[in-house]
């Protein structure tokens, strides 16, 4: 029982926030109950109209019947019973009657209503406004709908405005409710925040009170606050002050390698939340107009738009669209992709074997002429003065009269000097069977013709094609190959067109682009020289030469040519006059294109076969007065016209009520493309409006016509009105499993086909399957007509493959043998033979798009769209549609043209119906469906929309649409099933098994820390500093270079000494502080820090390195300061005096409060005394220095470094990289945490090697800086990191011929490290090394270090290249394996080879440190783990951590973190846990001491992966697949959210390209992960938060995102 269609929706709505507008919009989903369609049947009365209309509504309407609710009387097309049902429609002046049909507009109309009963809403796209105002005037221009042979235009310059009730049913609905008035999308954005909000409280008082809701539709101001990370100078790569934000973080799960929450979320009163950790200082929460912050399932106060969307989205998500899959197996490794099994139930053909139908026999007539020349040569000599052909202006004039006297002598004038006036006498650039390409304009037939006779006289084989207006016009690069394969060397063309086309400067016509070079020659009588007396053509009976070559476009965009044969042609007159019963001198009205195809046919070849006189109609001429072709008819008494639907449906359109239209002289009016299924409308309405004037119904004819085929069949003209024309009411869903059903019309879902007449005379027809070897179809079964006859093409000119498959096909039979031993022709149409022999075609092999295993024709999909009312928000005639395909299948695209004057909402609210309509009527879901600017869709040169250039723009992402709505979800239906996880298997009998399978346990370690040297007997660093400024006072420790490459300052060791005993006597002094507090160091990169460090440990306090805030952007910048300040409880902050001045600002004061700070120490005026005596720590396990930093899941984690894990860590640097006094290093590192902290501050004392500092920050000033130095110093060993390394690969790129002339020089570089705590990338460290190859940078030179929060330095791998070898170790080159991507999704690793599909490179992370283990540990039985299996990463070192640096000491965490022990096998070993997964592979290499080397492969962070469908995904995977699919997308960051996944990408480029991005992406991932991607969002460059590390920080994102901080270009929610 089908319940009443309820009018709306329920409405979700949301505050407006943060400049982003508030879009939500109705999506009426997908009824359980499939909705069919139907079409019309006949000419039926209007009482009888109204009675089936009111039989097949019936079901949908809510009962009683006399209560009819508000919403269903607006939706029904008003019935007036006098009035004819046609002359409603014509008023509203832009519907394309080619594919209208009223019962299927009302088919579509219940099966939306059926929809609605399901309220379901749907998240709007946010799009900013910049977007949603359209800038450029040619936006405004309408389209010019002109169409030509292609019949895609609608109504030009007659457009009437739609009066009331013009359009039919249009939807009242969107009815806005705020300040009591309408207001559209770009009134209200003046609404300050506050009223915004307020405004949407009282729409909600609204909503509380009717049923019926608004849409809120608010636009505020997009709000001036910094984003969240926005450094002073917007650059996101800023790598001295990167973002390193502490934003709140997530309820910690069961996660256990996260390391501890010290940040907890403060409420905006700044009241501090105890956790067992260190409370820290709220992050500045700004209240968005004044929107309550509110908490989401994850406990993240978000504010509640993009969140109410997301749970909108999740919520549509939940509803199950389809009968759940099927049950499929998954192999161990293999995600298989479900393979769509054929449904048991589908309808199956059950006719007989169908038999090849022969046309009737070609009547034999005495004084048909033996070729075409012949018949030109007889009538202009017999009566020249009989009119050939008469074209008209623009006006409807007759312009000119060409009779068959003047087309002769013309014609013999143009073969004689193509002949004999191009080239030389001894080498004529024209012999006959030579190609000629025909150039002329659709207004100018008269030319065309005697140029195309002229040809035929010379016997050389025209090939006319269309003008090219532009040198790049959609389509004319394919025509150029089509013309350079046929070997075209001579254009000709008329006067006006040759003055028209494109000049250079100096006047010649350039080549347009994949064109051969053409010499253009003009036909005009005036500029040829005549024949002599006594040359004449010779004029040969029809052989098999070929007589022209017709251009046809395929699916993809290519263009091949059809050879037509001079006896195909002939032959081809002779069927077409028989059938269509021509007699000498018939007037007869063209409005085709006279070029090819039926135009060409009847217009100019069989015409002067029966010396008729063709009146042609230019379609210039149409645009402006659609009525033209029947005023002339009414004229010329003309009896007969050839039409296309759509000259049809304009004359319908606007023929008003004209009183002298006669029709009564027709007695044949040829429809050339009553093929399509959509025609039969046209026809029909054309003869309910016409019968009244003359029109007998049995004058209309359809035909249907191919390119290869020639005409394929045609319906002829009788004067017997009692035979009624055929119909076929045929069920959509059988059609789309190939099989004819008959179907009631009571049905929704059903295609009305008309009959296009019989086979041609003398030819055989048969259908065969679509696909596989032709073999004939049953009877009530759709295929491939196929024709055998003279007249047919005979090849695609120079494409013997491709002309094999099409014209020499062999019908078998079932039993496998050919029926006939002549070749039959694929005409490239689908369709059946009926009853009586009559043909109806049921689409086009080019239109076929099959999804699923069903068929589906562009056109059926597209006439559904049209039926979707109120149409006024597109234009009619400008809808593509076409396949891609994604994943393994067919998806459909949908595109149309939006006019200027629609809103958003409005065409939201069209594009949601027309998924409806379309998944009702044809059960199939439409993948994307994009609305581009008016006027924006490729043409074709006679105005339709070129469809392969329409489908190459959209999958290059060149299309710029103002309005995508994807759909995977309901589309992708053959994905992986979701991994189901295994009961794991006990970790002993994991190692047994590894055992068993001579699989050794995956562990290794580096060398041994071997025997003492001088500096090692010291305990501390101090000691080392000390002894070094006695033993090498004068030795340069450390040098800081500017952004110019010049020193900035230097340090000895005395210097260094003395000034950090000077810091410790003011410690003491000033800061009175005891042993052990804890001193925060503010400092910019440089020696003050150095100094400051050592001066703490000279009196005994623990110093913390912070980085300093940003002088433009202190709000976002200090807070992180703060923070970590009160994390670390230190005691006093030591900084220099202009930072100092800096906390002291007005701005620093209103981003935190000052008055909380600890004493601030200014180090820039030391006192000029000594401490009395300097500190020895007591106990060397007691505190060094505490190590804070921003993990990239956005948690602040400080580590505890005591003096024995600094001294060792020091001392395995030296050994891995052998730093001596003699050695220089350059570091380009960020100074505040890890092995960037120890390298720049620690190294160079406990080594002695001179370390030369160049502050990240300066290679903004100066990118080129970091290298020069290099080059300069002569450096042997660098540092960097992956920042650093990504601005010299950006901002280099194109100098590096200008740097080899400054002299920069890389050769002594032997190794350049970079030192992350992420998976190596390999795509960057590549490209540097590819990059600066020529300025002698050794390929082998660059390596990666890992390091992570519980041990800094894990591996580093400073490789020894050739020359160096002998001088140390020399270390193994790092190894790159290819792993499968779809089994690391399930936690294993698969090694293959480079370039198989799916493959990830991966690149070892450096030699591991000497006195360092690893091993593989299954991070949840904790069990040890075989060689190349991938799990976390475990390390047991000296210099491993000691600790989270904790206020109350989290026992659990810290133990679990810092002293893990294995579940199994060796459990004595204490263990820390670094959070990593990787896996350990065993070598063929060797290292020094002949052991084989162990590499360690890092694959990503478990805290940062994502658990997606049961797999787990590492961000870094998607991110690099998105970024490849656009060149505009700089940078993209993936997280999950509700387990939706939501992409951002930063989009470079203008903002116009914003929504190409959303399909690509969405497909990529798909493709490449199969993954459906749930929000794309797209942003400005510099939005994805960076830390100083130059790593990705995508909580931080994902926060902003919620919050709504992001200030997006677009959002795509993904259906």
């Amino acid at each position: 029982m089908v319940k009443s269609a309820k009018k709306l929706a329920d409405i979700y709505y949301g505050a407006a926030r943060s400049g982003i507008r508030v879009c939500y919009r109705v999506r009426l989903l997908r009824s359980e109950h499939r909705c069919q369609s139907l079409g019309t049947k006949g000419d039926i009365t209007q009482k009888g109209y109204e009675k089936k209309r009111a039989k097949l509504i019936g079901a949908y309407l809510p009962h009683p019947p006399g209560m009819e609710p508000s919403g269903q009387a607006e939706r029904r097309p008003p019935v007036t019973p006098s009035s004819s049902r046609y002359h409603r429609r014509r008023s509203s002046g832009t519907r394309d009657e080619r594919y209208r049909s009223d019962v299927h507009t009302e088919a579509v109309q219940a099966a939306l209503a059926k929809h609605k009963e399901r309220k379901m809403a749907v998240p709007m796209p946010s799009k900013r406004r910049s977007l949603v105002v359209q800038s450029s005037m040619d936006a405004y221009t309408p389209p010019d709908t002109s169409s030509g042979s292609d019949g895609e235009g609608s109504l030009h310059g007659e457009g009437t405005p739609t009066s009331s009730h013009g359009s039919i049913s249009m939807e009242h609905w969107i009815s806005r409710a705020i300040h009591g008035s309408t207001t559209s999308s770009t009134t209200s954005s003046s609404s300050t925040q506050s009223g915004g909000s307020g405004a949407a409280g009282r729409l909600a008082d609204v909503l509380a009170q009717t049923h019926v809701g608004p849409i809120a539709y608010l636009s505020l101001k997009r709000k001036s606050a910094p984003g969240p990370v926005e450094n002073g100078n917007s650059l996101r790569r800023s790598c001295e002050f990167g973002s390193e934000l502490v934003w709140p973080p997530l309820e910690p799960e069961e996660n256990h390698s996260a390391p501890p929450d010290v940040t907890s979320y403060a409420s905006e009163h700044s009241a501090q939340v105890e956790r067992p950790q260190v409370s820290t200082t709220p992050r500045p929460v700004t209240k968005y107009g004044n929107a309550e912050l509110m908490e989401t399932g994850d406990g993240v106060p978000v504010s509640s738009r993009v969140s109410a969307k997301i749970q909108q989205l999740v919520n549509t998500l939940k509803r199950p669209k389809r009968p759940p899959l099927r049950e499929f197996f998954v192999d161990d490794f293999e995600e298989l992709l479900e393979v769509q099994q054929p449904d048991p139930n589908q309808p199956r053909p059950e006719g007989a074997q169908m038999l090849a139908i022969r046309g009737e026999q070609m009547g034999v007539v005495t004084n048909w002429p033996p070729s075409l020349e012949a018949a030109l040569q007889r009538w202009g000599t017999i009566s020249p003065k009989a009119p050939c052909l008469t074209t008209m202006d623009t006006n409807g004039k007759a312009l000119y009269v060409l009779t068959y006297g003047k087309l002769w002598t013309r014609s013999m004038k143009v073969a004689y000097n193509i002949l004999h006036k191009l080239g030389t006498k001894q080498e004529p650039m024209l012999r006959p069977g030579d190609r000629v390409a025909l150039v002329f304009p659709n207004n100018d037939p008269a030319a065309f013709m005697v140029a195309f006779y002229g040809c035929l006289l010379a016997e050389v084989v025209p090939v006319p094609i269309e003008v090219p207006l532009t040198r790049k016009d959609a389509g004319s690069q394919q025509i150029g190959f089509l013309l350079g394969s046929c070997g075209v060397t001579v254009a000709l063309t008329s006067d006006a067109c040759h003055k028209g086309l494109p000049k250079s400067p100096t006047g010649e016509i350039p080549q347009f682009k994949g064109w051969p070079k053409l010499l253009w020659f003009v036909t005009e009588s005036k500029h040829l020289s005549k024949p002599p007396r006594d040359w004449y053509p010779h004029i040969k009976d029809a052989n098999n030469d070929t007589a022209y070559i017709e251009y046809k476009t395929c699916k993809d965009g290519s263009v091949l040519g059809v050879t037509v044969m001079r006896i195909a042609m002939l032959t081809h007159c002779q069927g077409l006059t028989q059938s269509c019963g021509y007699a000498e001198a018939e007037t007869i009205v063209n409005v085709l294109d006279f070029k090819k195809d039926v135009g060409l046919w009847h217009g100019i070849l069989t015409s002067v076969m029966n010396m008729m006189h063709v009146i042609s109609i230019p379609y210039s001429l149409m645009k402006v007065n659609p009525l033209s072709w029947i005023q002339k008819v009414c004229q010329y008494k003309a009896r007969v016209a050839c039409v296309k639907s759509r000259d049809m449906h304009w004359a319908l359109v606007a023929h008003r009520d004209q009183r002298d239209i006669d029709l009564s002289s027709l007695r044949m009016l040829l429809v050339a493309d009553g093929s399509n299924p959509w025609s039969i409308s046209s026809c029909d309405a054309f003869l309910n409006v016409f019968q009244g004037k003359g029109l007998r119904a049995e004058v209309i004819c359809p035909c249907a016509s191919s390119p290869e085929a020639l005409t394929v069949a045609i319906r002829r003209p009788t004067d017997d009105c009692n035979l009624p024309p055929g119909r076929g009411v045929l069920s959509m869903h059988g059609l789309s499993h190939g099989v004819i059903r008959v179907d009631t019309e009571e049905k929704l879902s059903v295609l009305t086909v008309q009959d296009v007449g019989t086979v041609m005379p003398g030819a055989l027809m048969c259908v065969v399957r679509p696909d596989g070897v032709p073999q004939l179809c049953k009877t009530d079964e759709i295929g491939e007509v196929c024709v055998c006859s003279i007249a047919t093409g005979t090849s695609y000119y120079g494409l013997s493959g491709m002309t094999k498959n099409t014209f020499e096909v062999f019908p078998m039979s079932s039993s496998g043998a050919p029926i006939s031993e002549y070749p039959f022709t694929r005409t490239g149409l689908l369709g059946f033979i009926g009853p009586g022999g009559l043909v109806f075609i049921a689409g086009k092999m080019d239109g076929l798009m099959v999804v699923a295993g069903r068929r589906h024709n562009a056109d059926d999909i597209v006439a559904t769209a049209l039926a979707v009312e109120p149409m006024k928000f597109v234009y009619r005639g400008r809808i593509a549609v076409f396949s891609i395909t994604v994943l393994h299948d067919e998806r459909i695209v949908v595109v149309a043209e939006q006019r200027p004057d629609s809103t958003e909402e409005d065409s939201f609210q069209w594009m949601s119906r027309v998924l409806q309509a379309i998944d009702g009527i044809h059960q199939v879901g439409v993948y994307c469906l994009a609305l581009v600017p008016s006027n924006t869709l490729p043409k074709t040169p006679l105005g339709g929309i070129h469809l392969s250039e329409t489908k190459q723009q959209f999958l290059e992402g060149s299309l710029h649409p103002c309005n995508v709505l994807m759909c995977p979800h309901t589309c992708v239906s053959n994905l992986p099933k979701p991994r189901q996880k295994q009961p794991e298997i006990g970790p002993a009998s994991v190692m047994v098994g590894n055992l068993v399978s001579g699989k050794r346990i995956a562990q290794a370690s580096g060398r041994d820390l071997g025997q003492m040297e001088d500096n090692d007997q010291f305990l501390f660093l101090s000691e080392v500093l000390q002894w070094r400024a006695q033993t090498t006072p004068d030795h340069v420790l450390y040098t800081l270079l500017n952004s110019r490459g010049a020193i900035a300052s230097s340090l000895t060791c005395l210097q260094l000494h003395k000034r950090a005993e000077k810091i410790a006597a003011l410690l003491a002094e000033r800061g009175h502080l005891q042993d052990g507090d804890h001193v925060a160091l503010v400092y910019p990169p440089g020696i003050d820090l150095i100094a400051a460090f050592y001066g703490c440990l000279y009196c005994g306090c623990v110093p913390i390195t912070v980085r300093p805030p940003h002088p433009q952007n202190i709000a976002t910048t200090l807070p992180t300061v703060k923070m970590i300040v009160e994390v670390s409880r230190s005691a006093c902050v030591m900084t220099s005096q202009a930072i100092c001045k800096l906390l002291r600002s007005k701005e620093a004061t209103a981003a935190v409060d000052v008055r909380t700070w600890p004493p601030v120490l200014d180090t820039d005026d030391l006192p000029k005394k000594k401490p009395p005596h300097l500190h020895k720590p007591s106990n060397p396990d007691t505190l060094a220095y505490l190590d804070f930093s921003v993990s990239t899941t956005g948690m602040l984690a400080g580590v505890k470094m005591s003096h024995t894990a600094t001294s060792a860590f020091c001392r395995s640097i030296k050994l891995q990289c052998e730093l001596y006094p003699s050695r220089e290093v350059a570091i380009c590192l960020d100074p505040y945490c890890g092995l960037g902290f120890v390298l720049w501050c620690l190294c160079s004392v406990y080594s002695g090697h001179q370390s030369i500092l160049i502050p990240p920050s300066e290679l903004e000033v100066n990118p080129a800086l970091w290298l020069m130095a290099v080059s300069q110093y002569r450096v042997r060993d660098t540092f960097c990191s992956y920042s650093v390394m990504e601005l010299c690969t950006k901002g280099l790129g194109l100098q590096t011929e200008l740097l080899k002339t400054r002299g920069l020089d890389l050769s002594r570089v032997r190794t350049c490290v970079v030192v992350a705590e992420e998976r190596p990338r390999i795509a960057l460290t590549q490209s540097f090394s590819k990059l600066f190859k020529d300025l002698g940078l050794h390929p082998r030179a660059v390596s990666t270090s890992f390091g992570c929060r519980v041990n800094l330095a894990i591996c580093l791998q400073p490789h020894r290249l050739g020359t160096f070898a002998e001088q140390g170790t020399s270390g193994p080159d790092p190894t790159t394996v290819y792993v499968d991507m779809r089994a690391l999704r399930h936690d294993r690793v698969r090694l293959v080879e480079r370039g198989s599909p799916h493959s990830l490179p991966l690149m070892e992370s450096g030699k591991i440190l000497p006195g360092v283990r690893i091993i593989i540990a299954n991070p949840e039985t904790k069990g040890p783990l075989g060689d190349s299996h991938l799990g976390e990463i475990w390390v047991h070192s000296s210099h491993n951590a000691s600790g989270y640096f904790t206020v109350y000491g989290d026992e659990s965490l810290q133990s679990d973190h810092f002293s893990s022990r294995l579940s199994f096998g060796d459990t004595q070993t204490v263990w820390a846990r670094t959070g990593y997964l990787g896996f350990l592979r065993r070598t063929e290499l060797t290292d020094a001491s002949g052991e084989r080397h162990d590499a360690l492969y890092v694959v990503g962070a478990l805290d940062e992966a994502m658990e997606l469908r049961g797999m787990r995904y590492h961000p870094i995977d998607i991110e690099t697949s998105v970024i490849r699919t656009h060149k505009s997308i700089m940078e993209c960051a993936v997280f999950t959210w509700t387990n939706l996944l939501v992409v951002v990408v930063e989009l470079d480029g203008s903002e116009q390209e914003a929504l190409d991005l959303v399909p690509l992406v969405t497909n990529s991932v798909l493709e490449d992960h199969y993954l459906i991607v749930g929000v794309v969002v797209v942003v400005d460059v510099g939005v994805i938060p960076i830390n100083s590390r130059g790593e990705k920080q995508r909580m931080h994102l994902r926060d902003g995102f919620l919050a709504d901080q992001l200030d997006p270009i677009y959002v795509a929610y993904n259906m």
